[in-house]
């Protein structure tokens, strides 16, 4: 029985196949947050960065977790997924209760009440976008595989998994090429 993809649309999981050697894209997990006929908007959800939070918002040094790398456009924009929802103003619902961005005083204000956890809020540098047209070629080449929004990929316990746990989450071929090496000359 043949794998139904979901659409192409904002809040859906692009997974990269096991042979893309792009570097900005091995092995990545990415959650589209906007997708439209001018373009694509997504997150690189597990490429993390050595650079801690205290080094970009001073106001902010209190969230610990390391900022991820969004994507290869502009690294010096902050991005941010979060589940606050109405508590941050501004923000783009994605999916169910998965936000992005809003209103960055509005997060600053609940970082002096509270300080939210991993599983509510993530940070990004930089992000992946395609222009008109180019992530539906690369779909439809085979560049990305897609799978139905899952917070579960946006907020994981253990982010260094989550291409594993997308591959497997797929199922058939593509659960046994999620122990595929980074290096198949040395297999």
């Amino acid at each position: 029985m043949a794998r139904k993809e979901p659409p192409l649309e904002s809040g859906v999981i692009l997974v990269a196949p096991p042979a893309l050697i792009d570097p900005n894209f091995r092995k990545s997990v990415v959650l589209l947050c906007e997708h439209s006929s001018a373009g694509s908007f997504g997150l690189i959800l597990n490429h993390h960065v050595t650079v801690g939070m205290a080094e970009l918002l001073s106001d902010l040094s209190a969230y610990v977790d390391p900022v991820r790398i969004g994507g290869p456009v502009q690294l010096d924009t902050l991005h941010f997924l979060h589940r606050l929802g109405k508590e941050v103003g501004g923000a783009v619902r994605i999916f169910d209760d998965v936000y992005w961005g809003g209103e960055l005083n509005d997060l600053q204000r609940l970082f002096q009440e509270r300080q939210p956890t991993r599983s509510e809020l993530r940070f990004f540098l930089g992000y992946a976008g395609w222009g008109e047209g180019q992530l539906e070629e690369e779909v439809e080449a085979g560049g990305w595989i897609l799978l139905p929004s899952s917070a579960d990929f946006v907020f994981p316990g253990d982010p260094g998994r989550t291409w594993r746990n997308a591959m497997i989450r797929l199922g058939g071929e593509f659960a046994l090429l999620s122990n595929f090496p980074d290096d198949p000359a040395v297999n």
